[in-house]
């Protein structure tokens, strides 16, 4: 049943959408063709930016700052308990949802699926968000070259994603 209705769900929506449009006597191709070129507009717009978070997240990994800073971070994490091989996935989350699943995919493979630090890993995983990018994406769309308070704010959130993850794992995990 279920996956009859996963299957049906979206063709059902966009006929629905068809039919609105029609009863509203919009021409319904129309708009679609103008919301096509608006956002590939908008895709040319923000690729620089982009381009240049990835080319900085690859330079960010490959230099081995990750893997410094770890290093540099894995004292303090001990002292609070926490595993050190979280910390390069918590430092990429913000960044990029493809290299904080590198490191989730590492931490589940050196591991196992059912370890503490693999169960900490996907809390984390499911409870921060790719700070940067979304930045990058939603400011560069409607033209915010000035985030002035934002990046401070979302990263407070990131850092208190990271602890409530912790906090979360050891209350149900351990």
């Amino acid at each position: 049943m279920i996956n009859l209705f996963s299957n049906i769900i979206i063709p059902v929506i966009i006929g629905l959408i068809i039919l609105y449009g029609l009863y509203k006597k919009i021409n319904v191709f129309d708009v679609f063709i103008s919301g096509v070129e608006e956002n590939i507009k908008i895709g040319f717009k923000i690729l620089p930016a982009l381009i240049t978070l990835m080319i900085t997240i690859g330079v960010f990994r490959a230099s081995g700052l990750l893997e410094f800073i770890t290093a540099i971070i894995s004292p303090v994490s001990n002292f609070f308990n926490i595993p050190a091989d979280i910390i390069p996935q918590f430092l990429l989350r913000p960044l990029s949802n493809s290299g904080s699943l590198v490191i989730f995919k590492d931490i589940l493979e050196k591991h196992g699926p059912d370890s503490f630090i693999a169960k900490l890993s996907s809390v984390l995983q499911g409870s921060s968000e790719t700070t940067f990018y979304i930045i990058t994406i939603y400011y560069g769309a409607i033209n915010i070259k000035k985030t002035r308070y934002t990046v401070p704010c979302a990263l407070i959130c990131d850092f208190i994603c990271f602890v409530s993850s912790v906090w979360i794992s050891y209350l149900f995990f351990k």
